[in-house]
């Protein structure tokens, strides 16, 4: 999806956590090498903590907005995904079983990138 949209204004931003089963116990270099070796051309972040007290608060904002609740409020759990619009909004909260580049995320991009 990145390397389809970049060009159009689409920007990626991946935040590795490790509060999940230990998915992500990799240091920040093992993580980007992995991430790397899958063809990840999308800008990775350090790992961060994504729920608890401890939670960066980018990701307490996220959860706060009105479209970034999910279908189970504020906790989060692996692969969520957040869209936001160029002004900064939040327009959508994709969970780990929603697939966002398989059926509509064309057609809402290109809303969000005309």
């Amino acid at each position: 999806m990145h390397a389809t949209y970049s060009e159009r204004g689409l920007h990626i931003l991946a935040f590795p956590s490790n509060q999940f089963g230990n998915g992500e116990p990799g240091n920040e270099t093992q993580i980007k090498q992995f991430a790397q070796s899958c063809n990840a051309r999308f800008d990775m972040f350090s790992k961060i903590e994504v729920n608890g007290p401890t939670a960066h608060p980018l990701w307490k904002w996220l959860k706060d907005q009105p479209n970034g609740k999910g279908f189970m409020g504020k906790y989060v759990w692996i692969s969520q995904r957040f869209l936001i619009n160029r002004e900064g909004q939040v327009m959508k909260r994709y969970g780990p079983l929603d697939n966002p580049s398989v059926r509509t995320m064309p057609q809402i991009l290109y809303v969000y990138l005309s």
